[in-house]
């Protein structure tokens, strides 16, 4: 044994130890893939072949802009939005549609819809055990339904308005037939909606028609006869008479105002010019009148023949003169002419002040007038409004009874869906796929097997190793199992090789002088040291089997557990040790669980030292990794009885058989020490696979009775154990180093 020991209980997993059992056990793996394998393959050639089909529609609008109605806007197009698109999933498959189409195709006849009608021997018997519920007791057009869903799938493809129909059958045909009848059976559906929905509009729209052209006639009437009343004459421009009067009067008051003031201006300069003596020939209106342009003709023609005869006469001629006389009468007419402008101008600017006057008195009559009217005007909008809203909500009834009427008449019913991918009669199944079951069913076996491979290694405890970093507690001495006869010839040697324990024995690794002992030498030492114990040893006594016999006994019947009842108390504890150490040593994994009160049998195994044990894993104080210890002399592992409170850790006491159950499960051999205890105590922690030993140093009465109370508890094979001829194990005291 090395010179280093573990003390600490913490594992870790040998990865390579783990896989290595993949290796060992490759033909086991083999042999249950390809046993699978073949039974996949057998199933899937006896399978039915299932073909599948599909048709697809597409969802949208089909109302072209040439036959939508007028009325019709964004708000009452169909919604095509992912809602939408979804909502008519579900319409298609609704069970309107399928009953349509399972009575067009006559599906009841045939026995593929018929659940009844093709049942298993197997399904016969769990329907007669009550597992599985009578098909025959659900209506036939139920049943038909029911295998019709189960083979139909109406799906959406994502981000699209595209709806697919796929329905698979053992029949080619059927499977292509299906789909198609599907969306043939939707499209009518939705056409004789869109039907429907025509059909009730007109049946609405006639009678509120007919009640909104009584109303419309009734409005107009009140419009009228109010207006006719009130007086309210309309105009040009559709506004009230004496409003129009009143804006003609307002203009031609305007325009005489302007013509009074353009005479009255006109006339004051003409009598300026005049009074001044002044030229009025810079008078429009003077030069407007026509015998003033006549004499100023005139008068241009005499200054012309004075100016002609004035280079062959002389001033003072007469007919100079007489010319000279004639212009000085014209320029006197012209004057007087003038003035004659003046005073019709004076006239004209006094005629229009009058006109004036006149139109004022006219304004303020129809001011009133306009007054009264625009507050009969009032009454009078609200009514034309009541009549035009009615005969609006006519009109627009009555476009919308025409529209309906004709799509009705004309069958014109646009559905917004069609069929783009028709289903067509498939040529190969879909399933069985040979191949692929076979595979998977090789790989997922393959696989299944394996992992059942390395949890079984990995529970059995095999896989394990000690943590990396463990606290150890180095030793200046050897302490050296011993083996009874270690140099003595084989056929001189005891039945079985018997370790002893305790206490180890303390080697040194010097002689006197200081050269360091070859290990022959130091099993020389150990064989001198152990023979006067040895020669000590009492023969074993009769009525009970030895440690070696228990042990082969254990290992032969395949035991799983090994309950020791002690009771003489802890000095025959001892003897669960031994026969833990025994076991462990022909390699398998053995634990060690010590139930007694002063943990007599843990403590010889980990020297005395205490740790957390079986108390502190009832009380939820620790974890299995933290109360599982290793043996500081053999490869078994122990776990003691704990720190914990022994009264808190009884309250746990129903968590044993769990507790039981997992160590038996990670250990080929859980060896328990239950110290005094009868039939009833130690119930808790028998389970398959248990033997109860009674170990004892002396035979005697109690012994028997104690023999006889654990047969009367039911347990018949009880096997009696004694440690005579051993060593017994002992807490050592601590040793010192050799000098």
């Amino acid at each position: 044994m090395s010179g280093v020991q573990s003390t600490a209980g913490d594992v870790d997993v040998d990865l390579r130890q783990l896989f290595a059992s993949l290796a060992r056990n490759w033909l086991r793996l083999v042999l249950f893939s390809v046993a699978v394998t073949a039974l996949a393959f057998v199933l899937a050639s006896l399978a039915t072949p299932q073909y599948r089909a599909e048709t697809r529609l597409l969802i949208e609008t089909r109302e072209s802009v040439f036959t939508r109605p007028d009325g019709s806007g964004e708000n009452e197009r169909p919604i095509l939005d992912e809602e939408g698109v979804t909502s008519q999933v579900e319409v298609i498959g609704s069970t309107d549609i399928l009953k349509q189409v399972a009575k067009k195709l006559d599906l009841a006849s045939l026995p593929e819809f018929d659940a009844a009608s093709e049942m298993s021997t197997i399904s016969r018997l769990l329907v007669i055990a009550g597992l599985k519920s009578d098909p025959s007791e659900l209506p036939p057009e139920e049943r038909v339904l029911k295998a019709f869903r189960e083979k139909l799938t109406v799906y959406r493809v994502e981000k699209s308005r595209v709806i697919v129909i796929q329905f698979s059958s053992a029949d080619p045909r059927l499977a292509a037939a299906v789909p198609n009848a599907i969306a043939e059976a939707y499209l009518d559906f939705q056409r004789g909606s869109k039907l429907e929905s025509s059909t009730e509009a007109t049946d609405w729209l006639k009678p509120e028609i007919a009640d909104l052209n009584k109303r419309v006639k009734d409005a107009e009437a009140k419009v009228a006869s109010f207006r006719s009343q009130s007086d309210l004459l309309v105009g040009q421009n559709n506004s009230a008479l004496a409003t129009q009067q009143l804006s003609e009067l307002s203009s031609e008051l305007s325009r005489v105002r302007a013509s009074r003031s353009a005479a009255e201006a006109t006339a004051q300069s003409v009598r300026q010019a005049l009074k001044g003596g002044g030229s009025i020939d810079a008078i429009p209106e003077v030069l407007s009148s026509g015998l003033i342009q006549r004499l100023r003709e005139r008068q241009i023609q005499l200054r012309t023949d004075i100016a002609d005869l004035s280079t062959t006469l002389l001033p003072n001629h007469p007919r100079i003169k007489a010319l000279n006389s004639q212009l000085s009468d014209l320029d006197a007419q012209i004057r007087s002419e003038a003035e004659k402008v003046l005073v019709g101008l004076v006239n004209e600017a006094s005629n229009a002040d009058l006109r004036e006057k006149q139109l004022v008195a006219d304004l303020n009559r129809l001011k009133v007038e306009s007054g009264r009217v625009s507050e009969e005007e009032v009454e009078l909008r609200a009514l034309e409004r009541e009549a035009a809203a009615q005969r609006a909500l006519l009109e627009s009834y009555l476009t919308r009874y025409r529209e309906a009427a004709s799509r009705q008449d004309r069958n014109y019913l646009p559905v917004d869906a069609r069929v783009f991918s028709t289903a067509i009669v498939p040529s190969e199944s879909y399933f069985p796929k040979i191949i692929p079951i076979v595979g998977a069913a090789f790989v997922s076996s393959l696989l299944v097997m394996a992992i059942f491979t390395l949890l079984k290694e990995l529970f059995s405890g095999r896989a394990m190793r000690p943590a990396a970093g463990a606290r150890v507690t180095p030793v200046e001495q050897v302490a050296m199992p011993v083996r009874r006869a270690a140099n003595l010839p084989e056929e001189d040697a005891p039945q079985a090789w018997v370790e002893e324990q305790e206490p180890a024995l303390a080697v040194p690794l010097a002689d006197d002088d200081g050269e360091p002992l070859m290990l022959v030498d130091a099993q020389d030492y150990v064989a001198a040291a152990e023979q006067p114990a040895l020669e000590a040893a009492p023969a074993p006594t009769h009525g009970g089997i030895s440690i070696e016999t228990a042990a082969e006994k254990l290992i032969a019947g395949g035991a799983a557990r090994a309950i020791f009842v002690s009771p003489e108390g802890d000095d025959a504890a001892a003897t669960a040790v031994l026969v833990a150490r025994e076991v462990a040593d022909s390699g398998l994994r053995v634990l060690l669980l010590d139930l007694t009160a002063s943990g007599a049998a843990a403590g010889p195994m980990l020297d005395g030292g205490r740790y957390p044990g079986i108390t502190n894993l009832l009380a939820s104080e620790a974890q299995f990794t933290d109360v599982i210890r290793a043996d500081h002399y053999s490869d078994c592992d122990v776990m003691p009885v704990g720190t914990a409170d022994p009264a808190r850790a009884m309250r746990a006491a129903d968590r044993l058989p769990i507790i039981m159950e997992s160590l038996t499960t990670a250990y080929d051999l859980v060896v328990v020490e239950c110290g005094p205890a009868d039939a009833g105590e130690i119930r808790r922690l028998v389970g398959d696979g248990t033997e109860v030993l009674v170990s004892f140093l002396h035979h005697d009465d109690e012994i028997a009775y104690v023999a006889d109370g654990l047969r009367a508890g039911g347990y018949e094979d009880v096997i009696l154990v004694t440690p005579v001829g051993h060593h017994l194990p002992t807490t050592p005291q601590p040793t010192r180093s050799a000098a």
